[in-house]
């Protein structure tokens, strides 16, 4: 493992156990994502990913991050991040994003989505497709040649087009033995930044978070749920991207 402007760049080693460790949380998450369903609670979905890690001889790698007491976060309708699986049930036309970490060998997987609960309104089809499809315009970007902001720029324009916001309280970043590492990877272009270039080895978790609404946001009294301060909702997908020779890939795929 070598260091660019302090940030890890990977062998390809260390990149195939971050794609077995990212694989894993995708494979729970397609889990969480099949039990989605009006009338269920969401600390029932906590109790699912905790099971598939205990099953998968993985840890969590949220639950104890920073005092964090859950192994996943689950955010419904204007929750943003890092919303606790509760007693809540879920109510048709809900929106909820789960994000999930596990570490397999040393290395961290990182990655979330936002499933629709039951029939949703059309407008809220829009913020998901909208916030899915940022994130995939912002991976493109994520090759070698190009510089970190690249992907931020394509994020940001494709979702201020469609009519929505990008939240800019919390942003994406590197990833590897830590779960958070250089470079922080906004989902916006922040001014008078130096453009930091793309190299071979770097991987990061692209994570677009985007509001229906205002993209401001505020912390709840559990001093971790992020919601957005008009109520309005918000999506959140991301994938964790290994930037090669070939392009960008993305680590859960097989």
């Amino acid at each position: 493992m070598k260091k660019h402007r302090g940030i890890f760049l990977k062998t390809e080693l260390e990149i195939a156990l971050l794609r077995e460790a990212n694989k894993i949380v995708v494979a729970i998450l397609d889990t969480l994502g099949q039990a989605v369903r009006p009338g269920i609670k969401t600390i029932e979905f906590e109790e699912l990913a905790v099971d598939m890690c205990r099953q998968l001889k993985v840890k969590p790698a949220f639950k104890g991050y920073n005092g964090f007491p859950f192994a996943l976060c689950c955010s419904v309708n204007e929750q943003v991040v890092h919303g606790f699986p509760s007693q809540r049930e879920l109510q048709e036309g809900d929106i909820v994003s789960f994000d999930m970490g596990v570490v397999y060998e040393g290395f961290h997987g990182d990655a979330a989505r936002t499933y629709a609960v039951g029939k949703i309104a059309e407008s809220t089809q829009d913020l998901l497709r909208v916030t899915e499809e940022s994130l995939y315009r912002g991976i493109e970007q994520a090759r070698v040649g190009n510089n970190l902001y690249d992907i931020s720029a394509a994020i940001q324009n494709y979702v201020e087009q469609a009519g929505f916001n990008v939240v800019r309280r919390f942003v994406g970043h590197g990833i590897g033995r830590k779960l958070h590492e250089k470079p922080e990877v906004p989902n916006f272009v922040p001014n008078g930044k130096p453009a930091i270039p793309l190299k071979v080895g770097m991987v990061l978790a692209i994570e677009p978070m985007v509001t229906a609404g205002s993209a401001e946001v505020e912390i709840l009294s559990d001093k971790w749920t992020a919601v957005t301060k008009d109520r309005s909702l918000s999506a959140h997908y991301e994938y964790s991207v290994a930037l090669t020779s070939k392009g960008p890939v993305i680590l859960s795929v097989p």
